[in-house]
């Protein structure tokens, strides 16, 4: 079945807000193997919607709605998709309890207008919002102005990625396996150091013959993510279809992959950590505390995550992490010698296992021709010895600041997993 994301509001038009919705709602249907091939953005306006769902229709089975479930009188997602069923509109009370129950909860009134929101086409099947007040919502069966079209489904969810998201997880993914007999398993291969490009001329030969399972990369930043999605009968059966590609691409690709469905460099580093009951500590100049931001964004950082020193200043890396004033003449803060002592004091004064550095030019004004915009050295203590590493992260148009400081944090998380890897509590 083929679907198709239509997201309401005019705010999105307007590039007021991202449009990550439908980001997250494409992965989630390639994470099933269902077909989705065209994606679009439409106001607030009856018209242009009513105009948008029938294009939609005419060329998918299936359209995923996100806004226009709100309270205000604009918000007419709902209305305009049971038009195009013919369905009339009701008062579906479990719905209505749970949005006084909400209102209740947060202490505020509930305005009349709110009763907008529990008001549902005939025949729709309700998905409970746990994170707000706007149900979502599926509706099936023939158009009124197109039977023959065949059967449609339209399901509508709430604007908000907060309550959209969880929604999507606990009642869509479940409504849409419901309509295939097949069961679909995608397992995600994570790479860092290498493009999507030459991944592509490593796998284009699986790639064009493969239909089951099926191998698609993606290109993120920094990274490439190569999708592996296989469909049968059973969870058991398209597991063992699907494992026989995993093992060819990683015998392929293994030096670049750091890990199978283990969402982030970041997090492939926390849960090796935590698996070996080692700990890491870090001492950043050009990244400014980013490296030590990722580890702590993962739940249960704190286990393995101790100290994270940001050292801009040379006083400040000489009193805190005892890099040598004699270092900082010779040999400048973007330095080998200079990222050496600051892991090697990071890990002193932490205690942990290991430690990791960067130390830098991430932006303009501050490079040489000797050491030019992006140059990163980025230093790995262990009890074994300390390694450090130079980096050329300035690449054309990619020679920003941000990018250069994000690209340095991933190559220290990549080379601080490496690390890991040889160690032993």
């Amino acid at each position: 079945m083929k679907i198709e994301i239509l997201c309401v509001g005019t705010e999105i038009l307007l590039g007021d807000i991202v449009n990550t919705n439908a980001q997250f709602i494409a992965k989630e249907i390639a994470a099933l193997g269902m077909e989705s091939y065209h994606q679009s953005v439409v106001g607030d306006n009856p018209k242009r919607l009513k105009d948008s769902l029938s294009i939609a229709f005419s060329r998918a089975d299936i359209v995923i709605m996100t806004g226009g479930l709100g309270p205000t009188y604009d918000d007419l997602t709902k209305e305009t998709a049971a038009e195009f069923f013919g369905r009339s509109m009701y008062m579906h009370t479990p719905s209505l309890e749970r949005i006084e129950i909400f209102f209740k909860k947060i202490g505020r009134d509930m305005t009349e207008n709110n009763k907008k929101q529990a008001m549902m086409p005939e025949g729709a099947s309700i998905f409970e919002n746990h994170n707000g007040t706007a149900p979502g919502l599926a509706v099936r069966g023939k158009l009124i102005d197109h039977p023959e079209w065949g059967e449609k489904i339209a399901i509508l969810l709430p604007g908000p990625p907060k309550e959209m998201a969880p929604m999507f997880r606990e009642s869509v993914v479940p409504y849409l396996a419901a309509l295939s007999e097949q069961v679909f398993i995608s397992h995600e291969i994570h790479l860092f150091g290498i493009g999507e490009s030459a991944v592509e001329a490593e796998l284009i030969d699986m790639m064009e013959t493969m239909t089951n399972p099926t191998i698609a990369p993606y290109a993120k930043e920094g990274e490439v993510l190569v999708r592996v999605t296989a469909s049968a009968e059973n969870c058991e059966k398209a597991e063992e279809i699907i494992k026989p590609t995993i093992d060819t691409i990683k015998a392929r690709l293994g030096q670049y992959i750091y890990g199978v469905d283990v969402g982030s460099l970041q997090n492939a580093l926390v849960q090796l950590l935590r698996e070996k009951g080692l700990t890491i500590a870090t001492a950043e100049s050009c990244t400014g505390g980013l490296i030590a931001k990722r580890i702590t964004d993962i739940p249960g950082s704190s286990e393995v995550f101790g100290m994270g020193a940001v050292c801009y200043a040379n006083e400040i890396k000489t009193k805190l992490l005892g890099v040598s004033e004699e270092t900082l003449r010779m040999y400048g803060a973007v330095s080998h010698q200079t990222a050496r002592e600051m892991a090697e004091g990071a890990r002193r004064v932490s205690g942990a296992d290991l430690a990791v550095s960067t130390t830098g030019i991430a932006g303009p004004g501050g490079g040489t021709t000797e050491k030019p915009v992006g140059l990163v050295y980025v230093g790995v203590s262990t009890p074994h010895g300390c390694e450090t590493f130079e980096l050329r992260l300035a690449r054309g148009y990619s020679a920003d600041r941000e990018r250069i400081r994000w690209s340095a944090a991933s190559n220290a998380i990549s080379l601080a997993t490496n690390a890991v890897k040889k160690l032993e509590k």
